[in-house]
């Protein structure tokens, strides 16, 4: 099947767009996450002087922020890649595999060898 004409390609989205949803994400994250852990700590010490609502929504908050901040910060640099996601995937499905014996990378280091020797005695 020949490949698709480049016009009619989806565009990839920019790093802004990247850190964009990477935030957002977080975000949701983040509250859940405070939710969770901040009506856990009401129930079990209490809401404290600043009252129920007041103490929820720090925790809420402060967790929603860390967490928005530090994945934007990871989908930026994750997606941040020469090739797209289905090209990287096809180099590494075909090139040969990176580990190997002692004797292949002894044969692989002779036949440079020889090739330079090769190569000086023409020169």
């Amino acid at each position: 099947m020949p490949p698709m004409p480049a016009a009619n390609r989806a565009q990839e989205p920019s790093t802004w767009q990247k850190r964009t949803m990477g935030a957002m994400m977080g975000g949701g994250v983040g509250l859940t996450i405070g939710f969770i852990f901040g009506s856990y700590s009401i129930l079990r010490s209490g809401s404290g002087p600043r009252g129920l609502l007041a103490t929820l929504s720090q925790y809420m908050l402060s967790s929603a922020a860390t967490f928005s901040f530090f994945l934007a910060i990871g989908s930026v640099i994750r997606n941040d890649a020469l090739l797209p996601p289905h090209m990287e995937a096809a180099r590494l499905q075909l090139l040969p595999p990176l580990v190997r014996s002692k004797a292949e990378g002894a044969m692989l280091v002779r036949a440079r060898w020889d090739a330079e020797r090769a190569r000086r005695t023409v020169a």
